[in-house]
C-alpha cells in the first residue's frame, strides 16, 4: 500500500463522500455497514475471508456426507471470496462427491462479484450445483418462503450451463445481468429500516453436460429441503441486534436446516483487538461486542425449545474458537520507529476498525471532522507495528 501523494485534506474530502450509498428510505439515515465503499476497501485490504475460509476447511474433517451429494450452505455469500475458497477446498477432499452449494445474499453487486468467480468452480469442479436466493434467514436454507402468500411471488431460475470451459459458462452467466438486475432489487422496511427483498427469487447453475448425474441433487421449486452438511454463518447480523433476535431469526432456523450429523460453524467478531482500540480513543466507552459466543449458543438453545435435544452446542474452548486476521501491509509499511505513516494506510486502517465495529456513518463523518481519528489510528498502529482484529467460532451441530 504505497504512501498517499495527495495532501490530507483532500484524502478527507474524499472519504466523506461517499460514491455509493446504500439509501435506507426517507426519514432513515445511511448506515455505514452497508457502504459499499467501505465494504470493498476492507475486504479488500485485510485477511478475514482467507482465514474464515481456513476455519470453514477444518469442519470438513468433521462430516460424514451422505447421498446424494455434500450439502453446504453459506448464510451470506457477500462477495463470494470465502465460498468460492471453500469449495476449493471441498474439492481438494471429496475431488468427485456431487456438491450442493445454496446461499443466501440480498446484494445484487455481491451476487454479480460471488457469479464472476463461479465458471472456474464449475470447470474444476463438475458435479456441482449452486443455488443462490435473496430470501430471509428462516426461509432461505430451503429456497422457498414459508408464507404461500410470498411463495406465490417466488421466481425461480434454472439455467443449464451449455460447453466444457470456464469461458462457456462464464458468457452464459454474463447473459443473466438482465434478469438480476430486474429481480435482484431491494426495498427497505419502514419499520426496521433494513434492506429487504422486493422479489424473492432463487437461481440455480449447474453443468448441462452433467445434467443426469446430478438429477437427484438440482433442486426442484416445490419441494422445500434443506439437510446441510455444513452451514456457514460468518458475520450474519448487526452486532448490536438483541441476542434473542440473533438466535432467533437467523441461528435457531440455520439449526433447523441441518442434516443428522450436519454442523453449523457460527463466526463473528469478538474486539480486544488494536481495532477495537482505535475506536474507543476516538469513541471513549465504545463497545459494539456485546454479545458473546456463549450467550448465541445459550440463547440458540432456548429458541429451538424440545427441538433442542437433538442438538450438540458447542461455544467451545478459547484455544479453538478464538482467531485472528490482519490487516495487510507491505513489509516496510508500519514501521515503529519511523517517523510518518502514509495516508493511504492510516485511512485503510480506519475504515477496517469503524467497519468492523459497525459504527454508523453519522458518527464516522463527525468523526472525521477533526485530525483525531488519524492520531488515533497513528498511535495505535505505531504501537503495535500492525493492525489485527479477533473473531470467534462456535458449533450447533444436529445429533447423527
Amino acid at each position: 500500500m504505497a504512501a498517499a501523494v495527495d495532501s490530507l485534506t483532500k484524502v478527507e474530502g474524499a472519504i466523506n463522500t461517499p460514491g455509493e450509498r446504500a439509501m435506507a428510505g426517507e426519514g432513515q439515515n445511511f448506515r455505514f455497514y452497508d457502504n459499499r465503499q467501505n465494504y470493498l476497501l476492507f475486504v479488500n485490504t485485510c485477511s478475514e475471508k482467507w482465514v474464515v475460509a481456513e476455519r470453514v476447511a477444518r469442519e470438513l474433517e468433521a462430516i460424514e456426507p451422505q447421498q446424494p451429494a455434500l450439502r453446504f450452505f453459506d448464510a451470506g455469500i457477500g462477495d463470494g471470496t470465502i465460498l468460492a475458497r471453500v469449495i476449493r477446498q471441498m474439492h481438494r477432499r471429496y475431488e468427485r462427491l456431487p456438491f450442493f452449494i445454496a446461499g443466501k445474499e440480498i446484494s445484487l453487486e455481491d451476487i454479480r462479484l460471488f457469479l464472476d468467480k463461479v465458471p472456474d468452480r464449475l470447470f474444476e469442479h463438475p458435479e456441482m450445483v449452486i443455488a443462490i436466493t435473496n430470501i430471509s434467514y428462516a426461509d432461505a436454507p430451503w429456497l422457498s418462503p414459508a408464507n404461500p402468500k410470498v411463495r406465490e411471488r417466488m421466481v425461480w431460475k434454472e439455467v443449464a450451463l451449455k460447453g466444457a470451459t470456464s469461458a462457456d459458462f462464464e458468457r452464459q452467466i454474463q447473459e443473466l445481468q438482465p434478469f438480476l438486475a430486474e429481480n435482484w432489487t431491494t426495498t427497505v422496511n419502514p419499520t426496521t429500516g433494513s434492506m429487504v427483498p422486493e422479489t424473492p427469487t432463487v437461481l440455480v447453475l449447474y453443468r448441462d453436460d452433467c445434467r443426469f448425474l446430478l438429477d437427484r441433487v438440482i433442486p426442484k421449486q416445490d419441494d422445500r429441503r434443506a439437510d446441510y452438511d455444513l452451514v456457514l454463518a460468518s458475520q450474519p447480523f448487526r452486532l448490536r441486534a438483541s441476542v434473542e433476535f440473533k438466535a432467533k431469526r437467523v441461528l435457531a432456523p440455520l439449526a433447523r436446516a441441518l442434516r443428522a450429523g450436519g454442523r453449523l460453524l457460527g463466526i463473528h467478531s469478538a474486539g480486544s483487538d488494536p481495532g477495537m482500540e482505535i475506536v474507543q480513543r476516538v469513541w471513549p466507552g465504545e463497545d459494539p461486542f456485546v454479545t458473546s459466543r456463549h450467550e448465541l449458543v445459550e440463547a440458540t438453545r432456548e429458541q429451538l425449545g424440545d427441538e433442542a435435544r437433538d442438538f450438540l452446542f458447542e461455544p467451545l474452548p478459547a484455544a479453538r474458537a478464538l482467531f485472528r486476521y490482519e490487516m495487510h501491509t507491505l513489509p516496510d509499511e508500519i514501521d515503529r520507529e519511523a517517523a510518518t505513516i502514509g495516508t493511504s494506510t492510516l485511512l485503510a486502517a480506519w475504515n477496517a476498525a469503524v467497519y468492523v465495529s459497525q459504527i454508523d456513518d453519522e458518527r464516522v463523518t463527525a468523526a472525521m471532522s477533526s485530525p483525531q481519528y488519524l492520531e488515533a489510528t497513528r498511535a495505535v498502529l505505531k504501537k503495535y507495528g500492525e493492525l489485527w482484529f479477533n473473531d470467534e467460532s462456535y458449533i450447533i451441530a444436529r445429533k447423527p
